[in-house]
């Protein structure tokens, strides 16, 4: 529409159940205006009703019924967004166009006061001609020529593979072809790695035979052993078998992920015992505690850093890591089950 006059109709509202791409047309002149193609979802996560001890505390919508309403409010206006009800009645699989796509979703909906818990995003897989397929990315990066060698050496262990390079005063254009799941959680790697000075876009590309296991976490978590608050001469001690994820003065669940264990396996662990008081003092004083600041997570890092058995506890206030059983004992008995 170029332009328009007094009593020319240039908006039509009303129409809810009209999609995009779909024409409103005269029916006596049904001429429909063509087709425009929308990129299917690549990536898929659960969004399930948080069902931590702390539930209901920080949030104003925490249901399931609260949730799938929201969902469904979503979908009229995000084009690339699939929901499907589960077997499950407080779960919910949701599909995007990526990370960044689910993510600023659980944003969105955690600014409006819900509370959910969100599962590690899986890529959609489909079977072509008999082998399994994955979908494939274009990835665009433009880089400082200083940074380009972490870049490329971070995404060779992601999968990926350089199709274009060109130089432009300084800057570097580098073009890859990247399985989705190669970019889960590589843009707030990237931006840190390139000082804030990269800048990446990535399309779907096509799907392709699946290119092997991408290396992910390592490392184990240290796990609350009971409900009760962080206590510093806890941590301090804490601190030498890991990376912490939480201060001082929190308060935790049993089940909730406190940090990173340094070695392979899950650890459970006292965050809330304090140091044993008597009346018997020697001539010097204790040792003042010197705690390392805890890492926090954004949504971002947090939905990447979680494995199948865990979850991502979204609240307004707060942003937790926990295993799906909270009960180590039966945590144990559903881990003897999958052996």
């Amino acid at each position: 529409l170029e332009q328009a006059t007094a009593g020319d109709i240039v908006t039509i509202a009303g129409f809810e159940e009209l999609g995009i791409s779909e024409t409103l047309a005269d029916t006596e002149h049904p001429v429909a205006l063509p087709y425009v193609a929308i990129d299917e979802p690549t990536l898929s996560m659960n969004f399930i009703v948080n069902s931590s001890p702390f539930a209901g505390r920080e949030g104003k919508y925490v249901t399931s019924r609260n949730i799938r309403d929201r969902l469904m409010k979503e979908l009229r206006t995000n084009v690339s967004l699939r929901v499907e009800d589960t077997s499950s009645t407080d779960t919910f699989k949701v599909s995007g166009r990526g990370e960044l796509h689910l993510s600023i979703l659980i944003e969105n909906m955690r600014r409006e006061g819900f509370e959910v818990a969100v599962s590690k995003p899986e890529v959609i897989l489909r079977e072509i001609d008999g082998e399994i397929c994955e979908p494939i990315e274009y990835l665009t990066i433009d880089v400082p020529e200083e940074f380009q060698g972490t870049v490329i050496e971070k995404l060779g262990t992601r999968k990926a593979e350089m199709v274009s390079m060109q130089s432009m005063d300084g800057t570097n254009r580098l073009e890859f072809l990247i399985p989705a799941r190669g970019l889960i959680g590589f843009r707030s790697e990237f931006l840190t790695d390139t000082r804030g000075t990269g800048v990446m876009n990535h399309t779907f590309e096509d799907y392709a035979p699946y290119k092997g296991e991408i290396e992910g976490r390592k490392n184990g978590v240290l796990i609350a052993m009971e409900a009760g608050e962080t206590v510093a001469y806890s941590l301090f001690n804490l601190q030498e078998r890991g990376i912490l994820f939480v201060a001082p003065g929190v308060q935790v669940y049993e089940g909730m992920i406190l940090g990173q264990h340094a070695k392979e396996n899950d650890l459970v662990v006292n965050s809330s015992r304090g140091k044993k008081l008597t009346n018997v003092r020697a001539s010097g004083s204790d040792d003042a505690i010197r705690l390392t600041p805890a890492r926090n997570l954004t949504l971002e890092q947090a939905l990447e850093y979680i494995n199948d058995d865990e979850l991502v506890e979204v609240t307004p206030a707060s942003i937790r890591l926990r295993k799906k059983v909270l009960d180590a004992n039966e945590r144990k008995k559903s881990e003897k089950n999958r052996k």
